[in-house]
C-alpha cells in the first residue's frame, strides 16, 4: 500500500482513538478537569506520567541529538531519568500529601502569600510555554513530512488536534488518552529500532546490538564502524568527549532538578488516591520511561551510520565516494520538501560531498579532492527518528507507524504542558486570587478559554523556536530548576524559610536564567535577533544556555536563605504544616479539596 495512504489510516485511527477516548472521559466538575478527581490507578497513572514525560524531546529529538553529538548527548538521558528519582524521594509523597490542585497553590499556602502564588504562575508559564514550543516543533516536523506539507502548516494541523482534546478532556480526559498514546508511541520507537538493529548487527535488542559487531563482513564491531566513518569524513569522534565537564556536569543537574520542578509532571501525582500511590506512580513511570531511553542510544548511532552511508558509498576521495544527486534515494527528496533537509552541488560534479568543512585540516584534504565544501547544508536533527526507517529501507507500515508515535509522543506532552497553563490561570489567578467567588463552571469555561489562548501562542513560537525540540526542551527545564523546584524544596524541608525568601528566591532564579538565555538565544519570537555569538568560546566559563538553570537554581536557593533568615520567621502554624507534611501520620489523607 502507498505510504501516504498507510499514513493516513494509522495516523487517523490513532486520533480517532484519542478524541473517543476524551468525548468518553470528558470532564465535567473541576476536580475532574484539574486532577481527573484523584482516582488514577497507581500503574495507569505511570504510564500517563511516561507518556506525559516523553515528548517531542524524547521521540523525536534525543536520538537525533545522540546521533550528531554522540558521547556529549549522554547527558540527556541520564539528567532526564536521573530527576525522577529526585520527584520520587523528595517531592512527589509530600506534594500529593499538601493536597492541593496546582503548583501554585502549593506555594501561595505555603509561604502563606498571594504574592508568592502570583510569581510562582509567572514562573510555570515561562517554563511550560518554553516546553511547549518543543512540542509544537515535534508536531510541526511529523505532520509536514507524512502529510507532505510545509513545516507551518503541520504546526498548526497540531494545535487543532490538540485543541479538541485538551480543551474537551481536561486531566481525566488528558490521563486516559496518555495512556494509548504510549502505548502507540512505545510499540511505534522499539519495532523500527528491533528491525534496524537485525540489519545492522542481527542481534534484534537493540541495546545489545549498539555494542555488537557489525553483520556486513568487517569484523568491526558497531561504534567503532562509525567513529572511523564520521572521524575518515573530518567529523569529532562519536564516542568521545567533546564537551567541557562543567558544562556536562551542568547540564544533568539542570535537567535532573530541573525534571523535579516542572509543573506538568508534578501535577500528575495529585490524581492518585494516596500518597504511597504518588511513590508507586513514580516508580511505574520510570520503568516505562526506561523503555525507550535505553533503546535511544542504538537508534542515534544506527541513524546516523545509515546516513552516513547512504551519502558516502565508498572510501574517501575516490572519484564514486559520494552519491550521485540524479540517484538519491526518495527519502531524501520527500523530505527536502519540508525545508528541513537542504543541500547544493557546490563544485557542480554531480555529487553530494557530506563533510566537516569546519575541520581546517580535513578542509584542506579535501579540496585536493575537488570539493568545494559540505553540500550537506541542512540536516535538521529532528529528523532523524522519523527518517530512520526509510533511510533503512524499512516497510511503509513501519514508517507510517513511527509517525504517529512521534505525533503522540509531542501531542501527549503538549496536552498536559497546556492543561498546567490554563489551571494555573484559572485557578490560582482567578479564582484563588482576583476572582474568588467565581463558580465552579466559570472557573472551568475561563480554565478552557485559557487553554485555547495558549495553544495559539505556543503554535506561533513554534514556527520559530530558538533551536532543536531537545535544545528547547532543555531551556524550558533550566527555567524550572531555577524558579520552582527551589521554592518546593525549601517549601518542604525548610520551616524557616518565609514568603519574602520564596519570592525573591524565584524572581532572582529566573531573571539570572532568563538573561543568560536570551544572551545568547535572543528572543523566542523574534528570530535572528541573538545579542551574542552562541557558541563555547563566548560562554561564560563555557556553560551553555541550556546548562545556565544549575547555576540559576544555586542563585535562588542562596537569595531565598538569606533573606529568609533577615526578615520575620513564617507564622508557627505554617511551621507545623511543614513539619506535617513529612510525617508518615494520615498519609493517607489530603488536607484540602
Amino acid at each position: 500500500m502507498d505510504l501516504q495512504i498507510l499514513t493516513y489510516i494509522i495516523v487517523g485511527a490513532t486520533f480517532a482513538l484519542y478524541i473517543g477516548i476524551a468525548i468518553w472521559a470528558r470532564a465535567s466538575t473541576t476536580g475532574e478537569f484539574y486532577v481527573a478527581g484523584k482516582g488514577i490507578h497507581p500503574v495507569a497513572n505511570g504510564m500517563a506520567t511516561a507518556a506525559d514525560w516523553m515528548s517531542a524531546a524524547s521521540f523525536i529529538s534525543m536520538a537525533g541529538l545522540i546521533a550528531f553529538k554522540g558521547y556529549d548527548a549522554s547527558v540527556y538521558l541520564m539528567g532526564w531519568t536521573g530527576g525522577y528519582v529526585l520527584l520520587a524521594m523528595l517531592l512527589a509523597p509530600y506534594l500529593r500529601k499538601f493536597g492541593k490542585f496546582t503548583v501554585p497553590e502549593f506555594i501561595g499556602d505555603r509561604y502563606y502569600s498571594q504574592t508568592a502564588r502570583i510569581v510562582a504562575v509567572l514562573c510555570l508559564i515561562v517554563a511550560s510555554i518554553t516546553y511547549v514550543i518543543g512540542q509544537m516543533k515535534g508536531v510541526g516536523v511529523a505532520f509536514s513530512r507524512f502529510l507532505e506539507v510545509p513545516f507551518e502548516v503541520g504546526v498548526l494541523v497540531g494545535m487543532a488536534i490538540v485543541f479538541i482534546y485538551a480543551v474537551l478532556g481536561g486531566m481525566k480526559g488528558i490521563t486516559y488518552t496518555q495512556i494509548a498514546q504510549y502505548c502507540v508511541l512505545i510499540f511505534a520507537y522499539t519495532v523500527p529500532a528491533i528491525f534496524i538493529s537485525l540489519q545492522l548487527t542481527g542481534v534484534a535488542v537493540p541495546q545489545i546490538g549498539l555494542g555488537s559487531a557489525m553483520t556486513d563482513g568487517s569484523g568491526m564491531f558497531l561504534l567503532d564502524k562509525l567513529d572511523r566513518v564520521v572521524t575518515d569524513l573530518g567529523f569529532a569522534s562519536y564516542t568521545g568527549q567533546k564537551d567541557s565537564t562543567l558544562n556536562m556536569l551542568l547540564l544533568t543537574l539542570s535537567l535532573m532538578i530541573g525534571t523535579a520542578g516542572l509543573p506538568h509532571v508534578i501535577i500528575r501525582f495529585f490524581t492518585v488516591p494516596k500518597v504511597a500511590d504518588a511513590r508507586y506512580s513514580a516508580g511505574w513511570a520510570l520503568v516505562f520511561i526506561a523503555i525507550l531511553y535505553t533503546t535511544a542510544p542504538a537508534v542515534g548511532a544506527m541513524a546516523r551510520l545509515n546516513l552516513m552511508d547512504t551519502i558516502q558509498t565508498g572510501p574517501v576521495g575516490e572519484e564514486t565516494s559520494n552519491i550521485e544527486i540524479a540517484n538519491l534515494p526518495e527519502w531524501m527528496n520527500r523530505w527536502r520538501t519540508t525545508g528541513l533537509l537542504e543541500w547544493e552541488d557546490k563544485n557542480h560534479d554531480g555529487r553530494l560531498q557530506y563533510y566537516d568543512d569546519t575541520n581546517a585540516e580535513f578542509a584542506a584534504k579535501a579540496e585536493s579532492y575537488g570539493w568545494k565544501g559540505n553540500e550537506m547544508t541542512k540536516v535538521d536533527r529532528d529528523i532523524m527518528v522519523l527518517a530512520n526507517p526509510e533511510i533503512a529501507k524499512l516497510p511503509n507500515w513501519i514508517i507510517a507507524l513511527v509517525a504517529a508515535g512521534g505525533l503522540a509522543a509531542a501531542l501527549s506532552t503538549a496536552a498536559g504542558l497546556l492543561l498546567a497553563i490554563s489551571s494555573s490561570i484559572s485557578h490560582d489567578l482567578l479564582k484563588g486570587v482576583f476572582m474568588k467567588g467565581i463558580s465552579e463552571k466559570a472557573e472551568l469555561m475561563a480554565s478552557r478559554i485559557a487553554m485555547s489562548l495558549a495553544i495559539v501562542v505556543a503554535g506561533y513560537l513554534g514556527m520559530n523556536p530558538p533551536g532543536f525540540a531537545a535544545q528547547v526542551v532543555a531551556l524550558a527545564f533550566g527555567l524550572a530548576a531555577s524558579s520552582i523546584f527551589p521554592a518546593l524544596m525549601m517549601g518542604i524541608f525548610d520551616k524557616r524559610a518565609n514568603s519574602t525568601g520564596a519570592v525573591l528566591g524565584m524572581l532572582s532564579g529566573l531573571l539570572f536564567t532568563l538573561i543568560y538565555i536570551f544572551w545568547f538565544k535572543g528572543w523566542f519570537f523574534v528570530p535572528g535577533t541573538e545579542m551574542a555569538a552562541n557558541t563555547p568560546d563566548n560562554w561564560v566559563l563555557g556553560i551553555s544556555p541550556e546548562s545556565i538553570g544549575a547555576v540559576g537554581a544555586l542563585v535562588n536557593f542562596v537569595v531565598a536563605y538569606f533573606a529568609s533568615r533577615a526578615t520575620a520567621a513564617p507564622p508557627e502554624h505554617i511551621q507545623h504544616l511543614v513539619e506535617d507534611i513529612r510525617v508518615p501520620k494520615g498519609a493517607g489523607e489530603a488536607t484540602a479539596h
